[in-house]
């Protein structure tokens, strides 16, 4: 019988051995450059083959009226919907546009939280985008008092 140690070791050289012939899942390295790199809520929105956003009481935004501290703001975004692709967390005037991107199946609950880094205060929004190529967004202004993004 294997050790721990030894199972661990033979699985770490089988994944070097896929990541350098290319064998690995391309879904493992998969994201939307285009949409990381958008500079607007549209741009962000058009990159990911989605209609223009409407805003909806089905998806909500949670973050405070107020941060603190730009460099660590916690944001959430949900929805009560079925049929949801992606869940979207963009700060309007972040540099990048685009926060964070959760994938999304009807097996997932489309309900999530992270932090994001603000260098002035702005509108942020919680967009789902829909398995039929809608988009319905929630809006909220957070003021940051200090800056997070080298300010």
């Amino acid at each position: 019988m294997p050790s721990r140690r030894d199972t661990l070791k033979h699985s770490a050289i089988v994944a070097g051995l896929l990541a350098t012939t290319g064998l690995f899942p391309q879904c493992a390295f998969a994201y939307n450059e285009g949409a990381f790199k958008a500079k607007s809520v549209a741009d962000v929105i058009k990159a990911l083959g989605a209609s223009a956003p409407v805003e909806s009481k089905d998806v909500t935004i949670g973050g405070p009226d107020i941060a603190e501290n730009g460099a660590v703001v916690p944001l959430t975004a949900s929805t009560t919907l079925a049929g949801v692709k992606h869940m979207l967390l963009l700060v309007e005037k972040n540099p990048s546009t685009l926060v964070a991107q959760f994938n999304v199946t009807d097996s997932v609950e489309p309900s999530f939280a992270t932090r994001s880094k603000m260098g002035q205060s702005s509108d942020v929004y919680a967009v789902a985008i829909m398995n039929d190529g809608k988009a319905l967004f929630a809006k909220k202004e957070v003021k940051v008092t200090l800056g997070g993004c080298g300010g």
